[in-house]
């Protein structure tokens, strides 16, 4: 008898038994190949993975802090605290 089960698909169309699983596959194809013969680059994903938030809001300060100009470049403003 045939049943039904979820599946995740990566952005090349693999499928995963979780979603976890799809998103390392991912960050991993965007990470590339880290160190030699590529054995890194699954544990800086699943990092990656575990340290989201910490990193996202890393990025939202890096991003509060530059500013686009009008002509296209970046300026770094000074954050005093």
């Amino acid at each position: 008898m045939a049943s039904q089960c979820i599946a995740f698909r990566d952005s090349k169309g693999v499928l995963h038994a979780t979603l976890e699983k799809a998103t390392l596959e991912d960050l991993a194809g965007v990470l590339g190949r880290v160190g030699e013969e590529g054995g890194m680059t699954a544990g800086v994903a699943k990092l990656i993975l575990e340290k989201r938030a910490e990193i996202e809001r890393i990025f939202a300060e890096h991003d509060d802090l530059v500013r686009p100009t009008p002509e296209g470049g970046t300026v770094e403003r000074l954050h005093v605290i």
